[in-house]
């Protein structure tokens, strides 16, 4: 099994590098629900010492990105189907209150900002590029200024990162248009139409739910 990319840190502010590394990765599905994860394998992926990893690590799992066993193993979560409806749940509400709050503030450069982070080229892997998607997503919820909101979204994508990861390997993944929606909040966008950009991020959010939970 190959391990996660994770990008080297900056050596000059460790703590908060590692943290920012780790929780990069975990948002975009570096890491499968159920995998175990060792404080070193993370250190020497990251470049660095343990001791900011292990603060970083404390971190996460006070976010819920991991499970700190009773065997002092460093586990991500198990897959469970309950708490994936209840993230859904969450995610439909909050982003919905970030694009409203975004819509009241966007302009037309950042409007252009959006449709180049969905332009770049596809991954040669064939499947949906999650840094992309989650470039475009908090790219407009940061448009919002909430101080409230956004670090609540910031936390339920941490903890849906590792369902991301099993959606990417459903074959369906690679078959759905990628920024279909993406391209439609656009659009709803530069109307001011915020009914049809609201049912289109809600149709986003819905799909990857869909692929492992096929009744959602």
């Amino acid at each position: 099994m190959s391990q996660p990319k994770i990008a080297r840190i900056d050596q000059s502010k460790l703590r908060e590098s590692a943290y920012d590394a780790l929780h990069e990765a975990f948002t975009r599905g570096a890491f499968a629900p159920g995998e175990t994860v060792s404080l070193r394998t993370l250190a020497d992926q990251l470049g660095t010492s343990m001791t900011p990893v292990r603060e970083a690590v404390r971190r996460l799992v006070a976010e819920g990105a991991l499970v700190d066993t009773p065997s002092r193993t460093l586990e991500v979560p198990p897959f469970d189907a309950d708490r994936m409806r209840e993230l859904k749940s969450a995610r439909l509400a909050l982003e919905a209150l970030l694009l409203e709050e975004a819509m009241d503030r966007i302009d037309k450069d950042v409007i252009t900002g959006l449709e180049k982070i969905i332009s770049a080229p596809r991954s040669e892997t064939g499947t949906p590029d999650l840094k992309q998607n989650y470039d475009f997503h908090f790219t407009l919820y940061r448009q919002s200024r909430s101080r409230v909101i956004l670090p609540l979204v910031e936390a339920l994508w941490l903890q849906y990162g590792a369902f991301l990861n099993l959606v990417v390997r459903e074959q369906a993944a690679g078959e759905i248009p990628e920024h279909i929606h993406h391209e439609e909040i656009i659009a709803a966008l530069r109307d001011n139409d915020r009914k049809s950009a609201q049912r289109s991020l809600a149709l986003d959010i819905e799909r990857s739910f869909k692929l492992l939970l096929p009744e959602s």
